[in-house]
């Protein structure tokens, strides 16, 4: 019966982390996104993201736009700088990007 035992305990060990390894699920991943989450990105997303940071009035006006200082005649993301005014920037493509009333106010 002693030698029988220790094969006896090996037996059970093996079936018991067998079983646990098969009732194991996948763990998800909590910071993606729900099933049926979809992401489409395309070139119009990228042109209407243009964010008009501040405008610098002085001799020669100049506009931060995505971070980047623009002149006029400039282009960005391939979209020429037409106009700058004193609290918005006329683009080539016709839109007009405007500070927030806040940041004008001021």
């Amino acid at each position: 019966m002693l030698q029988n035992k220790p094969m006896f305990i090996l037996l059970v060990l093996g079936l018991t982390a067998v079983s646990q390894v098969a009732d194991a699920k996948v763990l998800r991943d909590p910071t993606l996104p729900g099933q049926g989450y979809v992401t489409v990105s395309s070139n119009s997303e990228r042109a209407d993201s243009l964010v008009l940071n501040s405008i610098v009035n002085s001799a020669k006006p100049h506009a931060v736009i995505n971070n980047k200082i623009v002149f006029v005649g400039d282009r960005i993301d391939g979209i020429r700088i037409e106009y700058i005014g004193k609290s918005y920037v006329n683009l080539s493509d016709g839109r007009k990007l405007k500070l927030f009333q806040s940041i004008t106010e001021r």
